[in-house]
């Protein structure tokens, strides 16, 4: 029954109704009442088969309309009415994103967010000498620079191919990709340098940054509705960094200026993002398509003041491919933006370990609202980098449809920092895995010792802890899990509130290490009744209701 009640939630209740008066009818005849008991006989026994006369398929066929209806009449009346205003993904993502930015309404103090003003001159890239199908970098960043010197402008990409290395924003000027433009970007490294300063995994370096870079600018924007392709096979690809983790890697106490990977004689790179600022105020991103990079996509760094709306990205397969990564930012609005991604969708971080501490930025106020995640390893994500302290988050109005996990929240234990008063509400998710997952001791091949729960260790500076987070009214349609919390025990997870959710999963609840877990009014359809605690206290099950699947 999981998939009908999927299939035909929120069907009006008139409609059911109609059909039920209209099987009375048909019903009501004795030669059907053997059919109307047992749909499964009738089935087995070959009717179908038997030369039935027209008025009996009638009948037999409103039969499985009927039971179809009823299902739907269950469900329908078991969602709590507060979950029935959650979006539906035909009402979120790009398609769906107006001209005017709403206000913001968000449970911490919050700005508000306008559309950027420029200066009404434009200047097209052919003024510049770029032509099309050709390595165009000089002509694109000359046509920047030059309205950046006259006070700010557009620079206009035209339709039609445009090949490209890394292009510089400045301030007060907007790239504007014109329907049908495509800037492809270069797959050698040598179109990336110098090595620019860039924060990799949350560690900063000297590598080649991004496609789209910026440093220290203020009011910047990209938009339009063309289209951004990354690097294709190249030794942007082929010269990455894999010999292990980056903070094996790269010295934390050794100057970041001294940090430098610019790939001569064969030496591996940090690949660049594809749209990246860097210690920038007043960021304006909208409108434009994103596909096949080489790294996370839209990452702004060090900002303050940033809108990302109505972008599209696709890079499924990709390893490492994040939709949206906010790093070490503040005042961020995501809005009507839908990600298919090759690792997580929504992702919020902000340092990583030693050298995440040394800077000591934290992500806060970020709101999330009416976009849309299709495929990734998660909807939305805090982590796993936390340093410096995720904090002030609000996503709602949302809808992870196939993604792996719904919401997900990542650190290690060396990472330090955690997240604390973050707030989801009203979002749909249709998952491949685990519901609400907590990962905090992350896997042997890349934590060793560290992965495993015991021994407990000394709590230090680089101990992370998540707290304060409200997950309410959510539904989840598929998942395999319900709850998964694996948390570290020296730093158990703490003051959790899960609220008007309706579920349907594979598995229910297991939480190790975490105290205060409210889970309220809940109604959850599982094939497995187990519930696991473990090194818990204070969790809390008020008014939650399973309803265990029958396998046979």
């Amino acid at each position: 029954m999981r998939y009908y009640r999927a299939a035909f939630s929120f069907a009006p209740i008139l409609c059911v109704k109609s059909i039920f008066m209209l099987a009375i009818s048909f019903f009501s005849q004795p030669e059907i009442a053997d059919v109307s008991n047992d749909l499964t006989k009738v089935l087995s026994n070959g009717y179908f088969c038997r030369e039935p006369t027209h008025l009996l398929l009638m009948k037999r066929y409103c039969l499985i309309f009927l039971q179809m209806a009823f299902s739907c009449l269950i469900f329908a009346q078991a969602i709590p009415e507060q979950l029935k205003s959650i979006p539906y993904k035909s009402q979120v993502g790009a398609l769906n994103m107006p001209h005017e930015i709403a206000p913001v309404t968000a449970p911490f103090p919050m700005q508000q967010f306008k559309r950027p003003v420029f200066p009404s001159r434009t200047l097209s890239i052919t003024s510049t000498g770029a032509k099309r199908n050709k390595m165009s970098t000089k002509a694109i960043q000359s046509a920047i620079d030059r309205l950046n010197k006259q006070g700010g402008g557009t620079a206009v990409v035209p339709k039609g191919i445009w090949r490209t290395g890394r292009i510089s924003l400045k301030s007060n000027v907007n790239l504007h990709l014109e329907q049908g433009a495509e800037l492809h970007f270069s797959s050698e490294i040598e179109d990336y340098r110098p090595a620019v300063f860039t924060r990799n995994e949350g560690i900063e370096l000297m590598s080649l940054g991004a496609c789209i870079y910026a440093n220290g600018q203020t009011n910047i924007a990209v938009t339009g509705k063309g289209k951004l392709v990354g690097p294709g096979e190249g030794s942007v690809r082929k010269q990455v960094m894999e010999v292990d983790v980056i903070e094996n890697v790269v010295p934390w106490d050794k100057p970041v200026s001294e940090r430098v990977y610019e790939g001569y004689n064969g030496e591996f790179i940090f690949l660049p993002m594809f749209i990246s600022p860097i210690n920038c105020k007043d960021v304006f991103i909208e409108g434009v398509s994103l596909e096949n990079t080489a790294f996370w996509n839209i990452v702004p760094v060090y900002c303050d003041g940033v809108i990302i709306r109505g972008v599209t990205v696709n890079s499924v397969g990709i390893p490492r491919g994040d939709g949206i990564d906010v790093e070490s930012s503040r005042n961020v609005l995501i809005e009507y933006c839908t990600l298919a991604s090759g690792d997580d969708c929504f992702t919020i971080k902000a340092g990583r370990s030693k050298d995440g501490l040394r800077v000591n930025k934290p992500t806060e106020n970020v709101v999330i609202r009416y976009s849309l995640a299709q495929k990734g390893h998660g909807g939305i994500t805090c982590g796993s980098e936390t340093a410096g302290m995720i904090r002030n988050l609000y996503v709602h109005d949302c809808v992870f449809d196939e993604t792996g996990v719904g919401i997900r929240f990542k650190t290690r234990r060396n990472r330090g920092g955690g997240g604390e008063n973050i707030f989801y509400e009203r979002i749909r998710m249709n998952l491949e895995n685990t519901a609400f997952n907590w990962d905090m001791l992350g896997s042997a091949m890349h934590m060793g010792e560290l992965a495993s729960r015991f021994p407990l260790r000394e709590v230090n500076e680089l101990t992370p802890a998540f707290r304060n987070i409200s997950i309410k009214d959510i539904i989840v349609e598929r998942s395999s899990q319900f709850i998964k919390i694996n948390s570290i025990p020296e730093s158990p997870l703490s003051n959790v509130t899960l609220e008007n959710i309706s579920v349907c999963s594979d598995k229910l609840i297991t939480i190790n290490d975490a105290e205060n877990i409210l889970i309220k009014n809940v109604s959850v359809q599982s094939k497995d009744p187990e519930i696991r605690l473990d090194a818990s206290r204070g969790v809390v099950f008020d008014k939650m209701t399973v309803e265990v699947q029958n396998l046979k």
